[in-house]
């Protein structure tokens, strides 16, 4: 791990997606969510089959690794993300996320590639998906994901019929004590919903046009908190 404890777990996590950055000046607009305060950098990968659209890969992870030391938290939006989970653990992923429904039939297996090259996974449910794809594995993970709008684009608004699974995951963490595993939402993320997320049990949120557009980087991040 490039930070030696991943953000405090008592602390709420604030992981600007590059999303919503400028990807000709992707190098610039790291630095200045690093310089900002944020924990984490999230990544989205999108193949334009599970989701419509298209982003970037592990080469463009590669090259961004070498440019910051906060960690990685790439989402991969991919159908088959076990063909991939390879090249973006050698890219300098900390965190791997990937989606149950693309998993159906290799959820755990995926997991156990991904925790092979010792760094962290995640699984992520869509706003229509039950908490209960997630039980039988929550003992081999270390992040859900809990996604908040559709995913594909960013821009959209938070999905308030999504809180009540933000508390049954928390209620589900607790009952097997798991204190370790973050829950991250990811969606429609300003200062107002991410109250509700965190009033609801999330400690990570990740937010993109929220920061990028914001007047005062600084300020916007700690609105989240």
């Amino acid at each position: 791990m490039r930070n030696k404890d991943m953000g405090i777990m008592k602390n709420i996590i604030v992981a600007p997606s590059i999303l919503s950055a400028d990807f000709a000046n992707l190098e610039r607009d790291i630095k200045k969510i690093e310089h900002a305060g944020a924990d984490w950098v999230h990544v989205d990968v999108m193949d334009g089959r599970f989701v419509p659209n298209i982003t970037i890969g592990a080469p463009v992870v590669k090259s961004i690794r070498k440019i910051t030391k906060m960690p990685f938290d790439v989402h991969l939006m991919i159908i088959e993300p076990i063909k991939y989970v390879e090249d973006f653990a050698k890219a300098g992923s900390d965190f791997i996320t990937i989606h149950a429904e693309a998993c159906e039939n290799n959820l755990e297996e995926t997991i156990d590639l991904i925790k092979s090259f010792r760094i962290k996974a995640g699984v992520s449910i869509k706003p229509k998906t039950s908490v209960d794809v997630i039980k039988k594995i929550l003992h081999k993970i270390d992040l859900v994901l809990i996604m908040t709008v559709e995913p594909g684009f960013g821009g959209q608004s938070f999905i308030m019929d999504c809180l009540p699974k933000i508390s049954e995951v928390k209620k589900l963490i607790e009952k097997e004590n798991l204190g370790h595993i973050y829950i991250e939402v990811d969606g429609g993320i300003n200062a107002e919903t991410a109250k509700l997320a965190t009033s609801a049990g999330a400690n990570a949120l990740v937010a993109g046009n929220y920061v990028y557009n914001a007047k005062d980087m600084p300020k916007a991040i700690e609105a989240l908190r």
